[in-house]
């Protein structure tokens, strides 16, 4: 199992992987003049983003993207863009490069493409948030999508999904693409979300608890608070 970060709130978590962040976008920016984070969307990840934004960084060098998204335009109450925009595209991190995944678009394959042609660009990314949902998905990788086994396993930075158990069709970055990174973050907040990444922490590559696929990674670490 990877590595563990506990701590006894949220703010001390928010602020300890705000440091943590930063320390590795400045690391990336002084060896190659850029850096990448890759976030996630959902109501955890809320604290850490409105932090971040007003934290003292080279932005302008920093490239910003989602992990995955809905794909429904950012007017959309359920659109993670617009909760990226608005908490962490503010203060300081406004001058960061923002990668938009052109959600709720009518050629979803034009923009997988044009994604993929993005990210071919960045080797590997500086930093990976991802979080995770109480079926232990995460990304869009859901263990109820029939897509699984190709986000999985496929070489190609970013595919379609469509979950059963979860509204609306998803763009998502691949598991090949999301463990190219210097610095893996599992941020986990709630004992029940521990007790669902213990259970499938238990197991390694398990294609029914998909954050699995991460877990047992040297690079990915899990923060987590109550």
């Amino acid at each position: 199992m990877s590595e563990r970060h506990c701590f006894d709130s949220r703010d001390e978590l928010d602020k300890a992987l705000t440091r943590a962040i930063v320390t590795q976008l400045t690391q990336g920016i002084a060896s190659r003049g850029s850096a990448s984070l890759v976030v996630s969307g959902g109501s955890t990840p809320k604290g850490l983003l409105k932090t971040l934004s007003s934290t003292e960084l080279d932005w302008k060098r920093v490239t910003v993207l989602l992990a995955d998204e809905r794909w429904v335009p950012d007017t959309h109450a359920d659109s993670n863009s617009a909760m990226v925009k608005s908490l962490l595209l503010q203060g300081q991190a406004a001058a960061s490069n923002w990668i938009d995944f052109g959600a709720g678009q009518k050629d979803a394959d034009a923009e997988v493409a044009r994604i993929a042609e993005i990210l071919s660009a960045i080797d590997s990314f500086d930093v990976v948030v991802l979080g995770m949902g109480v079926d232990s998905h995460t990304a869009s990788l859901f263990p109820c999508a029939v897509e699984l086994p190709e986000g999985l396993s496929t070489t190609a930075p970013v595919l379609m999904t469509q979950p059963t158990t979860a509204p609306h069709r998803r763009i998502s970055l691949s598991k090949d693409r999301l463990l190219k990174t210097e610095l893996g973050i599992i941020h986990l907040v709630g004992v029940s979300k521990l007790k669902v990444y213990e259970k499938a922490a238990a197991h390694a590559d398990d294609d029914i608890h998909p954050i699995s696929h991460f877990a047992h990674h040297d690079q990915f670490s899990l923060w987590f608070a109550p």
